[in-house]
Order: C-alpha cells, then structure tokens, then sequence
C-alpha cells in the first residue's frame, strides 16, 4: 500500500488542534484572572517551618526564660493573691502579656514568611473565581477521571517522597545522636531537656530544609504544568486574534456600509459643482468653487470606471459642464481626497478651466 504524500508541507496541527503554541499575554491574563497561576501549595508552609525553628535557634533560650517566670509567677505569686475581680484582671493582662511575648514572634514569622513566599509566586492578585461552585466538579465521571489522572499519580508520588524524605532525615539525625539518646535517663532533668530540645529544634530545622528543596522543585514543576496547560494551537491564536481585532468579514461589510454612505452623500453634493473635469472614461471629478465661502476650489465628488461613469450621467442630468482633461483629471484624483482643496500646484490648470466653464456659461446667458 502507497503512503500518501503531499506536494507542499502541511501543518497538520489545524487539522488536529494540537496545542504546541506559548499561550498569547491575552491568554496568560484571562488565566490569571481566573486563579489560574503557577504555585506550589508546599512551598509556603516548608519555608515557614525552616524560618519558625531558624527563629527558636535564636530567640529559644529567651522565650524558656519566659514561660519559666510565667510558671513561676502562676504557681508562686497568683496563688498568694485574694480571689477578686481587680486580682483577677491583673492576673489575665499579665498572662496575656507574657503568652503574646512567647507566642507572638513565632505566629509573626509564620504569617509574613507565608505572605512573602506567596507574592514571590504569583504577585499581587486576588479574585474569587476558584471559589464558585462548578456544577462540572459535583460529576461522579469526572470525579473518578479526576482520581485515576496522571496528575493524581505526581500528587501520590510527592506525598511518599516528602514523607520518605522526613523519614530518612529523622532517622540520619536521630542515628548521630543514638548514644545519648540512650543515657538520657541518667541525665539531670535540665540536661535531659536541654538536649530534647537542642535535638528537636535540630530535627525540624533540617525537615524543614528538606521539604524546601523539595517544594522548590515541585514549584518548578508546577510552572512546568501550568504553561503546558496554556498552550495554544495556531487555530486558537487565530480565533483570538480575530475576537481582537474583529471578524473580517464583518468588518468587510462595515467598510462597504460606509463607503456606500460616503458614495450616497457625495452624490447628494455633485449638483453644487461648476465642473466635472474626466479623462474621458477612467476618471471624473467634480470641483466647486464659491469665492464667499472658499479660498481655493473645491472637489466634492471623484469616481473611477463605474462611479466615473455615474458622475458624468449626474453632471448631464443637472447640466453640469464636463470637460476633458486627461493630465489634470489625474493628477486630481490620485493627489486630492473629497472635501479637500485643490493644491498650489494645480491652480492655474483648475483656474484655466474654471475661466473657459465661466465663459461658456456667460455665452449661454
């Protein structure tokens, strides 16, 4: 059997919409007013977590000095105190203060840590279009195309690689550390908690580093998956392309309405004119010229073939004198648009004319 083969190469992707186009700054910004943008949903809470136990490394000591004076002051100081409304009050603005001094920092952290990673990502942008309900998402069909996709295959796979990856790392950390760990039941009470918590800030730290890198690389693919999602195909950029700039053919239709118009009304102005100079069959144009309200003649009507033809048969209807000039009918109709004056360098021809036009109708008179 005989392959079939074309005599000139043929784009096969308007045939079958194959989307390998980069999508259009039209498309990009219609994508984004939907929500629609590149974002790793990981890449905020890795950063937070790494920033919050950087913070603890730093500010760790002050903030155990804090919570010890809080217990010391509930479990030494408050219960000396008479149980009354003033006592009562002290008591709740100084727990409040001191719960904000521990607290505080670290839910600082969290949110502009949170907010700066997210501005790095998509910028500014707020729209509530992702929130809608879509009747498309309630489809049990969908739902199960959904369930069984590929992308539901990336999201599994980055579930257990993050959770290996945390695994691995605790137990790296845990290994190195495997001997005092053992004896920690031997150990003072302070010194017991100091490496607990030396340990576990040391722990989180390096999770927390870990599921950056590995945020980083899911943003890298999500950037991936989102200008995939954006292509276009060449019959798309078309189709917008003409939703931009309007359809031809209606456009078409515009300009012959207003050409048409424009005809109507300069047909309306042929009667004013004191001449119609032809080239005989090609060109006509109609010149007026009135010394009241003019300072140079005028043409008000101009047509080629058909239209020239139309202007001579108006010109004989209204007795308009028709004069043949072939130089000057041209050089009028390729130089001079309608409403226009006549150039400096056509006036003594067009005045040549006016004068003979001028002339023969004082003859007739």
């Amino acid at each position: 059997m005989k392959r079939l083969a074309f005599l000139y190469p043929v784009d096969l992707q308007y045939f079958n919409g194959e989307k390998t186009e980069k999508a259009t700054p039209k498309k990009r910004q219609d994508a984004r007013k939907k929500g629609q943008v590149a974002k790793s949903a990981d890449l905020s809470p890795s950063v937070s977590l790494t920033a919050t136990f950087l913070m603890l490394i730093v500010l760790g000591s002050s903030m155990f000095h804090t919570f010890q004076n809080l217990l010391r002051e509930s479990l030494v100081t408050y219960t000396s105190w008479q149980v009354n409304e003033e006592n009562l009050r002290v008591i709740f603005y100084q727990l409040a203060f001191e719960a904000v001094k521990i607290v505080g920092p670290v839910l600082g952290v969290v949110f502009t840590v949170a907010v700066l990673v997210n501005y790095m990502q998509v910028g500014w942008l707020f729209t509530t279009e992702p929130l809608r309900i879509k009747l498309d998402k309630l489809n049990p069909v969908q739902g199960l195309k959904r369930l069984f996709s590929l992308r539901s295959v990336v999201e599994l796979f980055k579930s257990l690689l993050k959770i290996s990856a945390g695994i691995l790392v605790a137990f790296m950390i845990l290994w190195e550390t495997k001997d005092e760990l053992v004896q920690l039941s031997l150990k003072p009470l302070g010194a017991a908690l100091s490496l607990t918590a030396s340990e576990a800030t040391k722990l989180g730290l390096y999770i927390g580093m870990t599921l950056v890198v590995l945020a980083v690389l899911d943003y890298a693919y999500q950037r991936y998956e989102h200008e995939k999602s954006l292509r276009m195909s060449k019959q798309d950029i078309k189709d917008e392309f003409k939703q931009a700039e309007g359809d031809p053919l209606i456009k078409g239709k515009i300009r012959e309405r207003q050409r048409s118009m424009a005809i109507r009304r300069m047909m309306q102005e042929l009667p004013k004119a004191d001449v119609v100079i032809t080239n005989p069959t090609h060109f006509a144009v109609a010149i007026r010229y009135d010394a009241s309200e003019m300072s140079a003649p005028t043409v008000i009507a101009k047509g080629q073939d058909y239209l020239a033809l139309k202007i001579k048969e108006i010109a004989q209807k209204h007795r308009i004198i028709t004069m043949e000039n072939k130089p000057l009918a041209r050089a009028l109709y390729s130089q001079v648009e309608i409403g226009q004056q006549i150039p400096e360098e056509l006036f003594k021809a067009v005045a040549e004319v006016l004068a003979y036009v001028y002339k023969l109708q004082g003859k007739v008179k």
